[in-house]
């Protein structure tokens, strides 16, 4: 016998200004995940490729990478997907804390973290969208 489903989580109280500034941040976030983060990656600049050179992947990485960091850049203003979003990124941004300490000096360690911790508080307050993705794929199968 299986244990009656957990009621569903109750959205968490936000203050509209909170709510707002949560938005602002997702934005943010995903036009640096866009441009400046993705593009250089997908468009194979020289930049990009030099790093993951050096990392040792090869090219097929760098698009990867991209990719993902594009895919994510779009999730994080897709309300359902927010949550969910973060936390993948946040998985991206240990991969490139790992790249930075192993492979390229450490001379930017610090730049996956403080990205990791701003997407850690878009997590936290879309936590309840995560929860209604999950319940929803529970409820699918």
């Amino acid at each position: 016998m299986t244990a009656p489903a957990a009621p569903a989580t109750t959205t968490p109280v936000l203050s509209r200004r909170a709510d707002i500034g949560v938005w602002v941040l997702q934005i943010v976030l995903a036009l640096f995940f866009a441009i400046p983060s993705a593009a250089p990656k997908l468009v194979g600049h020289s930049s990009a490729a030099e790093a993951f050179d050096t990392i040792g992947f090869g090219d097929w990485f760098m698009y990867l990478v991209g990719a993902l960091e594009l895919a994510g850049a779009i999730a994080l203003v897709v309300p359902v997907l927010s949550g969910v979003s973060a936390l993948a990124l946040i998985g991206l941004m240990a991969g490139a804390l790992v790249a930075q300490l192993v492979f390229l000096g450490a001379e930017y360690w610090f730049t996956p973290v403080i990205f990791a911790l701003l997407l850690a508080v878009v997590a936290r307050h879309r936590r309840h969208h995560t929860a209604r993705l999950l319940e929803s794929l529970r409820a699918a199968r």
